[in-house]
């Protein structure tokens, strides 16, 4: 008797558990799915005026021949050149090349980034829109290009807007691998049709070569049609005299053309 005295008590301190654990998961829920979670909106807007002093150049036939559209390279110098110097743009790439007595079939735009700036790709394509209507440059071939720091903004700039670009040449630079996952995702098409050579010392002391590699492989790995690599042997961060320099280069972007 006793035995079954006690047994109910215990009876009933489960049925209470049982009637709490269930109350709590109750409330639990409710709270849950409940309006604790709101929305709201926050706007914003920033005007902004930016000056880009930029060098140019037009290739011999371009004032003789009124009627030809011709393709333009954007080049992004590097850290080193930053300033208040436009002159300093010429120091290194493609302009090195025209004060020596070179001669491109390209309308050339370097842009000057200025001290304690980084490179930014709405001023760029501002310029861009800007060069585009005041020279007569065909659309359909622009190039881009840089080193180092310019390097780093032409992965930039191309992977997000591969749609303006005919083909991009990124020197001992490096970029977000998150960007070709977005861009892949936002513009399928432009973005596996964007060709890239980029550029780079095994050595590179700067910037480590794997700041290319790992980009090219993921280019690669997302199906890029055209992208490829080349590694000068030398421990130096400079591989843009000798990649500048290939004739092959300036042949390989202007066999690319944007429909």
């Amino acid at each position: 008797m006793k035995n079954k005295n006690c047994s109910r008590p215990l009876k009933t301190i489960s049925f209470c558990l049982m009637l709490c654990a269930a109350f709590l998961t109750g409330s639990a829920s409710a709270q849950t799915n409940s309006s604790r979670i709101l929305t709201s909106e926050f706007k914003w807007s920033a005007d902004r005026s930016v000056k880009m002093p930029y060098l140019y150049y037009l290739p011999k036939d371009y004032k003789s021949d009124r009627n030809k559209r011709w393709p333009i390279m954007l080049f992004l110098h590097g850290a080193g050149e930053r300033g208040t110097n436009l002159s300093r743009v010429a120091v290194h790439g493609p302009l090195k090349l025209v004060n020596q007595g070179r001669e491109f079939p390209f309308i050339i735009i370097a842009p000057l980034c200025y001290s304690k700036t980084h490179w930014d790709n709405a001023p760029l394509l501002g310029l861009l829109e800007h060069v585009t209507r005041q020279f007569r440059a065909d659309t359909n071939r622009v190039y881009l290009t840089g080193l180092s720091m310019g390097g780093y903004e032409t992965w930039d700039l191309g992977l997000a807007y591969p749609e303006t670009f005919a083909a991009i040449a990124p020197l001992c630079g490096g970029g977000n691998m998150i960007d070709p996952i977005v861009t892949r995702n936002d513009k399928p098409e432009a973005f596996l049709s964007l060709p890239i050579w980029a550029f780079h010392c095994d050595g590179d002391p700067t910037v480590p070569l794997e700041e290319s590699t790992r980009m090219v492989d993921k280019l690669k790995k997302l199906g890029c049609a055209e992208v490829k690599l080349t590694v000068y042997h030398s421990n130096k961060h400079d591989c843009w005299t000798q990649a500048y320099d290939t004739p092959e280069l300036y042949d390989w972007f202007l066999s690319h053309k944007r429909n």
